[in-house]
């Protein structure tokens, strides 16, 4: 229940992700791997858009969507350097 809370606060914050990703993805201290693994996290999502619940049930069918979203920016929030994580306020908790 504790992990529900946790993404619906990350998902109020998403608009914190947006500059993050970029400097996330230009940073020498990233390592080429785990910027690979970052964008094919992504890009899986995009191509393979699995739905558990349809979208066409409104709010619920949205809600599994968000939660993909949400679990890909978090492994890329946990991959990225202390520095990156400090600089947007992202630390773990």
């Amino acid at each position: 229940m504790w992990r529900f809370f946790r993404r619906l606060k990350f998902i109020f914050t998403f608009w914190r992700f947006i500059p993050f990703l970029i400097d996330y993805f230009r940073s020498g201290e990233v390592s080429g791997a785990k910027k690979i693994v970052g964008v094919v996290l992504l890009l899986a999502y995009l191509i393979f858009p699995f739905d558990l619940i349809p979208d066409y049930l409104l709010f619920f069918g949205v809600l599994d969507d968000v939660m993909v979203v949400t679990f890909v920016l978090e492994r890329i929030v946990k991959m990225a350097p202390a520095s990156l994580k400090e600089k947007y306020k992202l630390l773990e908790k």
